[in-house]
C-alpha cells in the first residue's frame, strides 16, 4: 500500500494500551457524577423497524452498545484478545472434536432486572425466539448454525449444531445471543419500545423525544452476576444529531467522551486540545466500508460494468482527501490485522487504470458512459460520508466512461430497508466486526439470508470454504479457505472493499480506562470508564 500505513498489532494484543489515559483513578467513578458519553447518531423506532433495542432486530453498532451494558450473554469477549470468555456462564466448550455440541453451565444466582431468576429455559428461550422471529435486517444469521437447543437441567444448556463452527463461541458473545427473559419478551414479535429487561452490569433507563432516544442513562446493578467488574457507579449516553454538535458539548464540559464518526478536520483539532483538557487516543480499528451491488440490477448485472469501476476507484486519493489519513486504502474485505487478509482486489486490478477499464467495457459490448446512481446514508457513517460519494462520483465520471448520480438517504432504517429491498443497483454500507474473525468479514455476504440480501452467490464460498473454515479451531489454519474466498470475492465483485478505518476516542483527561474501552471487535466496554484526577 502506497501511503502513509497503519500497523495494525497480531490480534492477540489488537487492543493492548497505545496510550495510557491522563489522570490517576481515585474512585470518582464510583457515586460520583455519571461519566456522559456523546453518540452521534440516532436510536429510533419507525413503522419498517419498530424494535431498535430488541435483540432480533438490533444489528447497528450503537444499538448493540447499548445491548451489551444492560443484556448477558453466555460468553463475552475480555479487554483484549479474541478468545471469549465465560460471562453469564460459569464455564462452556466443545464437548466433541467435530466442533458440533457446545455447552454451557450458567452462574448460579442470576436474575433479570425485574426480579425474575434467569435460568438455562430463558437461554433456549432467547436462541428459539431470534430465529423464530427471523427479523430479515436483523442478526439471526449469526445463529444459522444452531439446529436445536436442549435445557438437562436449570442451569446446562447444550447447542447442537447442523455444522461445525468453531466461531460459534464467538457469536455466543454476541447482543445476537443475548438473554432475555421469557415473561417480557414475546416468543414469535418484536418487543417494541426503548426499554431493556436483562441481567447485565447496568440497568437502563432512556429519554425519549417522539420516535428517538435523547439520552440512556446506565445504572450498576446491584444483582449483577458477571466476569465484569464495573468500575463506576452510572454512565449517561447522549445523542447528538451531528459530531460537530457533539464536539462542541465535549469542549464544554457537557460530555466526557466521544468516539466513531469523528471527521478528520476534528481529529486534528482535538489533537491540540490538551490545553482544553481533551486526550485523543488513536487505536487499531476493523471498521471497512465498501461499495455494493444488486447483481440482479440490469445496471450492474454484467459484471465487466462492476470490474470497470473495480479498475478505476482511487482509494489513496480518497483517504487522502476525504479522509486526511485516518483511514486506510482496503483490498479486500477482510481487514489488514486479521488471520487471513490479502490484497486480492489490488493483485487483480492493480492501481486504478482508465485505459484498462475502458476495455473491459469495449470487450463487453458495453455503451459508455454508463449511467449509474450510487445511493448513500447521509448520517449513519459519519459527516464525511457525503464528501467520500462526492469523491467517488468524480473519480468515476472523469474517466468518461460513466455518468454518476448520487442520492443521500438521512433515514438510517429508511435505508436499510430499501438497499435490502433491491431499490438501488450499487450502495455505500459500512461493516463493523460481529466478531474479530475473518469468518465474519465473508460469510455474512454470502449465500441465502445474507446481511444485504444480495442475490450474489458462489457455491464455493457457500458448501465448501467456509464449512472448511469453521472446522478449524486453530484460526491460522483456517487463514488458506479465507484466502480462496477473498480471490473468488474480487474475481466475481459483488462488492468493491474501499477504505480500513482507525477508531478515535477524544476524552476529557479526567476519564480514566481509555485504554480499555473498545474491546477487539471495537466495541464499546462502558464499564471500564472512571474518574480520576486530571493532569
Amino acid at each position: 500500500m502506497n501511503r502513509k500505513t497503519l500497523v495494525l498489532p497480531a490480534l492477540a494484543g489488537l487492543l493492548a494500551p497505545v496510550l495510557a489515559a491522563c489522570g490517576t483513578t481515585d474512585g470518582a467513578g464510583e457515586g460520583g457524577d455519571p461519566i456522559v458519553v456523546g453518540i452521534a447518531s440516532r436510536i429510533e423506532a419507525t413503522k419498517e423497524a419498530p424494535a431498535p433495542l430488541d435483540p432480533a432486530q438490533a444489528y447497528d453498532v450503537d444499538a448493540w452498545n447499548m445491548l451489551r451494558g444492560t443484556l448477558q450473554t453466555l460468553m463475552r469477549l475480555p479487554r483484549t484478545g479474541t478468545a471469549p470468555v465465560p460471562e453469564a456462564a460459569e464455564s462452556c466448550g466443545f464437548r466433541d472434536t467435530q466442533n458440533e455440541q457446545y455447552r454451557c453451565t450458567l452462574r448460579t444466582g442470576l436474575k433479570f432486572s425485574n426480579g425474575d431468576a434467569l435460568t438455562a429455559q430463558d437461554v433456549k428461550y432467547s436462541i428459539d425466539r431470534m430465529r423464530a422471529v427471523n427479523y430479515r435486517n436483523g442478526p439471526v444469521s449469526l445463529l444459522s448454525a444452531v439446529d436445536r437447543v436442549e435445557t438437562p437441567s436449570d442451569t446446562e444448556v447444550v447447542f447442537h449444531l447442523k455444522k461445525p463452527d468453531a466461531t460459534f463461541p464467538q457469536k455466543l458473545a454476541t447482543p445476537a445471543a443475548a438473554i432475555l427473559s421469557r415473561e417480557v419478551y414475546p416468543k414469535n414479535s418484536l418487543h417494541k419500545g426503548f426499554e431493556l429487561v436483562g441481567s447485565g452490569p447496568y440497568t437502563l433507563k432512556t429519554e425519549t423525544s417522539g420516535d428517538h432516544i435523547t439520552k440512556a442513562v446506565f445504572t450498576k446493578n446491584p444483582d449483577y452476576k458477571g466476569g465484569i467488574t464495573v468500575k463506576n457507579s452510572r454512565v449517561e449516553m447522549r445523542f447528538f444529531d451531528d459530531s460537530d454538535a457533539m464536539e462542541k458539548a465535549l469542549r464544554k464540559g457537557d460530555i466526557d467522551l466521544m468516539y466513531r464518526g469523528l471527521s478528520p478536520d476534528q481529529i486534528k483539532r482535538l489533537q491540540n486540545a490538551r490545553e482544553q483538557h481533551i486526550a485523543l487516543q488513536e487505536m487499531p480499528g476493523q471498521e471497512i466500508r465498501y461499495l455494493a451491488f444488486n447483481t440482479k440490477d440490469p445496471s450492474v448485472s454484467d459484471k465487466a460494468v462492476r470490474k470497470a469501476i473495480a479498475q478505476v476507484v482511487n482509494r489513496s486519493q480518497l483517504v487522502r482527501d476525504v479522509y486526511g489519513y485516518t483511514g486506510d486504502p482496503l483490498y479486500s474485505l477482510v481487514p489488514t490485522g486479521l488471520t487471513g487478509h490479502i490484497n486480492s482486489f489490488f493483485t487483480k486490478y492493480g492501481n486504478p487504470n482508465v485505459a484498462a477499464a475502458r476495455k473491459t467495457l469495449q470487450q463487453a459490448n458495453i455503451t459508455t458512459p454508463v449511467k449509474l446512481t450510487l445511493a448513500y446514508t447521509t448520517n449513519h457513517y459519519g459527516a464525511s460520508t457525503a464528501k467520500e460519494f462526492r469523491t467517488l462520483q468524480s473519480q468515476l465520471n472523469n474517466t468518461k466512461l460513466f455518468d454518476i448520480s448520487l442520492k443521500g438517504i438521512d433515514n438510517w432504517q429508511q435505508y436499510r430497508t430499501e438497499t435490502t429491498g433491491g431499490k438501488y443497483a450499487a450502495f455505500g454500507m459500512g461493516w463493523f466486526a460481529d466478531i474479530p474473525d475473518a469468518d465474519n468479514y465473508i460469510a455474512p455476504f454470502i449465500g441465502k439470508g445474507n446481511f444485504l440480501n444480495s442475490p450474489y452467490r458462489n457455491t464455493k464460498i457457500e458448501s465448501q470454504l467456509i464449512p472448511t473454515t469453521r472446522q478449524q479451531t486453530d484460526r491460522n489454519s483456517a487463514a488458506a479457505g479465507f484466502k480462496q474466498a477473498q480471490d473468488i470475492i474480487a474475481d466475481d465483485i459483488p462488492l468493491v472493499p474501499i477504505w480500513q478505518g482507525r477508531t478515535y476516542v477524544a476524552a476529557r483527561d479526567d476519564v480514566t480506562g481509555l485504554e480499555w474501552v473498545l474491546n477487539s471487535s471495537s466495541s464499546l466496554q462502558i464499564w471500564e470508564l472512571s474518574r480520576g484526577v486530571a493532569d
